[in-house]
């Protein structure tokens, strides 16, 4: 027989006992430095409202919550760092949508599973891509059939610019390919930057781009925008038509940002978070913020999140197999 005191003692030795090392496991996770891993160079968009994003509940952390660029390999490098992370919610990854929906169909080998390794947080904004005309165009050409008209009467001159091979814009120029029934020759470029580079030059009729890169060279008076590729017009370009309007039912084409933890993170912890980041962009400051690259802030719940990247994976899947197109490992 046990003594009464002895198993009294017991008794609430093992009710007590694992809630000081829940507290002290939680104390202990509140004095580490948490960490939003940018998979791209500091100075870029995405690193620009990451830091925007954080600056604003950074004090949700008390040990304090930075920002940790680890650039590479396309953003797969910091993808792959996240998914091997501790999952107790101190690193975060931040990054656009081709990273979950596209690289899946285009690389042979990915060392991540955007449904099974990652656990969806909050979906941060989205955009839609801007098909920009600059002098290699005649300046006759200002909407999309006198354009579809054009490139049928100078087929060898009809072509169109990416931001990078594999990238959303590449697939966005070639569902317009298909569309209007032209072979559009694909010219890839290593960033926006360079393509509107050349565009202005007129080294190349056309070139796809985040709205926000487009924005800027608007004033130079050398770029112009045919059509924006929204579900409906942009308000940063309201004067613009989009594709759809235009009569290509399929050209809707958006980029996304958005926050995702290791995928054992319990759901408790992820819902926290997203609740943090969606009352943060609903402040003033990262609305504007946002808007200073064209991209709108959205709001949204992990299972509706996790809904957006299915429903991608899902439609971009077909694209990228028809186009043929194979990443380079």
């Amino acid at each position: 027989m046990i003594p009464r005191r002895t198993f009294l003692s017991a008794a609430v030795a093992s009710f007590v006992l694992p809630l000081i090392f829940d507290r002290s496991a939680h104390a202990q996770a509140s004095n580490k430095l948490a960490h939003m891993v940018v998979p791209f160079p500091a100075g870029g968009g995405t690193d620009a409202v990451a830091r925007l994003t954080v600056d604003k509940i950074r004090h949700e952390y008390p040990a304090g919550l930075v920002v940790d660029n680890r650039a590479g390999a396309s953003g797969r490098l910091g993808a792959e760092f996240v998914r091997n992370t501790e999952p107790d919610g101190l690193n975060m990854l931040f990054t656009p949508d081709f990273v979950m929906t596209i690289f899946p169909h285009s690389f042979r080998k990915l060392g991540y599973n955007p449904l099974q390794d990652f656990a969806p947080v909050a979906l941060c904004s989205k955009t839609g891509y801007a098909l920009a005309a600059g002098p290699g165009l005649p300046a006759s050409v200002t909407n999309v059939q006198q354009f579809v008209s054009w490139c049928k009467a100078n087929p060898t001159r009809a072509s169109f610019a990416s931001t990078s091979a594999g990238a959303a814009s590449h697939f966005a120029g070639l569902m317009l390919s298909k569309a209007i029934g032209v072979d559009l020759l694909h010219v890839p470029y290593k960033g926006g930057a360079p393509a509107l580079q050349d565009l202005m030059a007129g080294q190349i009729p056309v070139s796809i781009n985040p709205i926000g890169e487009v924005l800027p060279q608007l004033k130079s008076g050398r770029v112009r925008v045919l059509a924006t590729t929204g579900t409906q017009r942009s308000r940063f370009l309201p004067e613009v038509p989009t594709l759809f309007e235009a009569g290509l039912r399929d050209m809707v084409v958006e980029s996304w940002l958005g926050v995702f933890m290791p995928g054992k993170t319990p759901p408790e912890t992820v819902a926290k978070a997203s609740t943090w980041i969606n009352a943060a962009l609903q402040t003033p400051e990262l609305r504007e913020g946002y808007a200073g690259i064209a991209m709108e802030t959205v709001q949204s719940t992990p299972a509706s999140f996790t809904t957006t990247i299915k429903a991608d994976i899902e439609r971009w899947g077909p694209i990228v197999k028809a186009s043929g197109f194979t990443a380079e490992e």
